[in-house]
């Protein structure tokens, strides 16, 4: 066996230590200018895992020496090298529109991250919002350190059975092979810590990535001096029962967080990618309760200004929670030791009802409570999440519940072909992404129908030779005989309309929906004058019987002699797949139950690629859709997992392919194109590859968030957290109060369009600065009228009593306003940070 390479070996050969820099940078997952230098030294390998790394692990090291010594192969890697110091040098998006901003560290915490097929430590949807907005940070520059778990086995790879069925697969992700090093502090020791488990301590070990311009921190705990049980607790993503769960999520955030204190990081701003995250909010405040001597409430009262939760679950049934007794056996010492809390108060920061000693422990409630602001990830996502949320805030209206959204994106560079980046290099610039996009879509607009088409036609015909040998492959592998894989050469037409249908096999994104009649998909797929094609890729979670049933079910279709080479599973959807699918399908089908889709982005993917969505009217595409950009299914409304609505739904879209989008496609000019499908492109392509991007999603987190998260905190965080512990005061003596203060009564008159209003308040021994009333009224679309009222004149006999007052238009009837009392303290969030309220009856 040959002995593994570590980069100090490699700089050793004489003009490949640039090479190294190059290859342990996971930079070119997105960026293919370097590719040929890696197909130089090993082309099938390179092409098999897009692994730098391992190739020059891989490659005998006179075979490196041999081609790092031709002229062609020298010139090339010294442009690169010089454009990696150029770009060091240079001074990104942040860094020119926020210089002085005062946000130095963004932490980005997420059980997973999609970045390259090279680091395969991600399941799906998270892991790629995760990865894609890295990548977008890298090159825009804004300081986002990711925090992150490496998987010795991560997910499952996917094999199929003879019947179709699904097969789980593991293989061990050897470090060694993979483009990350042992993260180092100053002295050039590898980073270790420790953290208490219920029996004993065990050793944490950190890994590092670089991700273009910024760093992704990998904790994991395979570590020789841990015992077998230990080691094993980080070998799967999303593997296991509650306790290895609890204790993947107890590495994540408690382990997170002191890692980054012992490189010597302290981040403004905690992102948190999901509630599984959440404990980094407890370690970052015993942090500061250690550093301060404040007591955890003012500890946390800071820490919670620079703390950001995103959301991404759409049914309240998708958040982690935990028994009471295994948090006891985990975090009970933690609590009094590190937090100096009771175990009950630590509990209550994950129950809906804190004097509810058997409800479990959830972990959106820590990561909610514990964040200065909580966003979902779309228009719609934002909507369902308040109503998720709204019973941790009583009494409170369900659109004042405190959740906004900012839409996912994805990163353009990862998931557009070559030939869609080529045309977009052409008329936008090879730095399109790197800053603001205002000028792409006018420069699109401009693109010639022939050229439009023209890539249209070469990326498909690049997914149907890639379709073609990995299908090979892929029957090879499953034994079969010489003749069956010679004919996989065979399948798919580079010229027939070609729709993609590529996700997580779960019954709630109904994968077999075009499965509904299958007859009627047959009679559309086999029409000689108007040929159409279609690819299925996807896998289900091992333990959901439901999704590996519908795996099956396609995988059978696929076999049906009427419809062999027009439709095909390719398996072990992973990253490499993902691409090439985005890159060459005309059209990409989706189709969840709405609301269960928080954002879905696998459809974002094929808009610079000039491929068409036809989606259910859920997640992003619910704000996306217009009849000019694609074709929408579903009627904007919930319906449940009713099985009527179901069958209407396959019927509809069966329609919209056999009545528009099959007629669109074949419907061509004298020149040949089809001008109605190419004014759908452009239109797609230039209203929303931007607007759909990571480059905007992460712009958006900067200037709505990160930067105010961080300015919060930098206030709070002042003179020992001074400002907190006022806060902390003002919010225990507002709670203990709030049972004595009452309304009185309530005065209306209308005079010259005018409702006047007055309403008596009893605010007993509370400062009157202390809170605010306000009046109230309900707005169509979801929208408030809140309109502070006037302190006036003291109430005679009436402690603490007030007379207030407000104007507003008599646009509607006076019964529609209501006064009401909330919190107010400057620069405090409510009811986020105080969900108190009190209604005038």
């Amino acid at each position: 066996m040959t002995k593994p390479i570590f980069p100090h070996e490699l700089r050793s050969f004489a003009g490949t230590a640039e090479l190294v820099e190059l290859a342990l940078n996971l930079r070119w997952s997105w960026d293919h200018s370097a590719d040929d230098l890696w197909r130089a030294l090993a082309p099938e390998l390179w092409d098999l895992t897009r692994n730098p790394w391992i190739i020059l692990q891989t490659v005998a090291p006179a075979k490196l020496k041999e081609v790092a010594a031709t002229p062609q192969f020298r010139k090339r890697l010294k442009e690169l090298a010089q454009e990696r110091k150029t770009l060091r040098k240079t001074a990104a998006w942040f860094q020119r529109a926020y210089a002085r901003a005062g946000l130095t560290a963004v932490a980005y915490f997420s059980m997973e991250f999609m970045l390259g097929e090279a680091l395969p430590i991600y399941s799906g949807g998270l892991g790629n919002v995760a990865g894609d907005q890295l990548k977008a940070a890298s090159d825009l520059g804004v300081p986002v350190v990711g925090v992150g778990l490496l998987y010795q086995e991560g997910y499952f790879r996917q094999a199929l059975a003879a019947d179709g069925s699904q097969l789980a697969l593991y293989p061990i992700n050897d470090p060694v092979q993979l483009q990350i090093t042992p993260a180092r502090d100053a002295s050039g020791a590898w980073v270790r810590l420790q953290i208490h488990l219920p029996a004993n301590p065990v050793w944490v070990r950190a890994w590092e990535a670089q991700v273009g311009r910024g760093k992704l921190y990998l904790l994991d705990l395979n570590d020789p001096e841990n015992p077998p049980l230990i080691r094993g607790i980080t070998n799967e993503l999303y593997g296991g029962g509650l306790e290895m769960r609890l204790t993947q999520e107890l590495v994540l955030g408690i382990g997170g967080w002191r890692l980054l204190r012992a490189l010597g990081l302290n981040p403004e701003v905690c992102h948190l990618n999901e509630g599984h995250a959440a404990f980094a909010i407890l370690e970052r405040t015993a942090d500061f309760r250690r550093e301060t001597g404040q007591p955890f409430e003012v500890a946390l009262q800071v820490t919670r200004a620079g703390n950001l939760f995103t959301t991404h679950t759409p049914v309240a049934a998708g958040f982690d929670r935990f028994p009471p007794q295994l948090m006891q056996q985990f975090l009970g010492n933690y609590a009094e030791k590190q937090l100096g809390l009771a175990f009950g108060d630590l509990m209550a920061l994950g129950r809906q009802n804190p004097r509810d000693d058997q409800e479990p422990f959830n972990m959106a409630y820590l990561a909610l409570r514990g964040s200065g602001a909580v966003n979902g990830v779309s228009q719609l996502h934002g909507q369902v999440s308040r109503s998720i949320f709204r019973p941790l805030f009583p009494r409170w209206p369900q659109e004042e519940v405190p959740i906004g959204h900012v839409t996912n994106g994805i990163h353009v560079a990862t998931w557009d072909s070559q030939p869609s980046d080529e045309l977009w290099t052409r008329h936008c610039g090879q730095e399109r992404w790197l800053g603001e996009t205002d000028r792409v879509e006018e420069a699109i607009r401009e693109v010639p129908d022939q050229e439009l088409w023209a890539m249209r036609q070469a990326s498909r015909q690049a997914l149907v030779d890639y379709a073609r040998e990995r299908y090979a492959q892929q029957l090879a592998a499953a034994g079969a005989s010489p003749e069956e894989i010679a004919q996989a050469g065979q399948i798919l037409d580079p010229q027939a309309l070609t729709l993609g249908f590529a996700r997580r096999f779960a019954t709630y994104k109904r994968p077999t929906l075009l499965l509904h009649h299958p007859e009627r998909l047959i009679r559309l797929l086999t029409d000689p004058r108007r040929p159409v094609q279609l690819l299925i890729a996807g896998k289900a979670h091992p333990a959901d019987q439901w999704g590996r049933e519908m795996i099956r079910q396609w995988v059978q279709f696929t076999r049906r002699p009427e419809v062999q080479g027009r439709v095909v599973f390719l398996s072990d959807y992973d990253m490499l797949l993902t691409e090439q699918l985005v890159g060459g399908v005309d059209v990409w089908i989706n189709n969840p139950r709405r609301p269960w889709e928080a954002c879905g982005t696998s459809g974002m993917k094929v808009l610079a690629n000039g491929g068409l969505n036809l989606s259910e009217l859920d997640g992003w595409w619910a704000e996306a859709y217009s009849p000019q950009v694609g074709w929408a299914l579903g009627d904007g409304q919930e319906h449940g997992d009713d099985p009527h609505w179901d069958a209407a739904e396959a019927g509809a879209l069966y329609a919209i392919l056999e009545d528009e989008v099959v007629p669109a496609f074949y419907a061509r000019d004298a020149r040949g194109l089809p001008t109605e499908w190419l004014a759908k492109m452009r239109e797609s392509m230039a209203t929303l590859t931007a607007h759909f991007s990571a480059n905007r999603a992460v712009r958006q987190y900067t200037h709505e968030y990160y930067l105010p998260r961080a300015a919060a905190y930098g206030v709070r965080a002042r003179n020992q957290g001074a400002l907190g512990s006022s806060q902390e005061n003002w919010r225990r003596r507002l709670e203990q109060a709030w049972p004595t203060l009452a309304f009185g009564g309530l005065k209306v008159e209308t005079l010259n369009g005018q409702h006047h209003f007055q309403v008596e308040v009893m605010l007993g021994q509370v400062d009157p600065g202390a809170v605010q009333v306000e009046l109230f009224a309900e707005e169509p679309g979801g929208r408030v009228y809140r309109q502070p009222m006037e302190r006036g004149e003291r109430l005679p006999d009436r402690e603490g009593g007030y007379l207030f007052t407000a104007l507003a238009p008599a646009t509607r009837p006076p019964g529609d306003f209501t006064p009401r009392l909330v919190p107010y303290f400057a620069d405090v969030a409510v009811p986020l940070e105080i969900p108190l309220i009190l209604w005038h009856h």
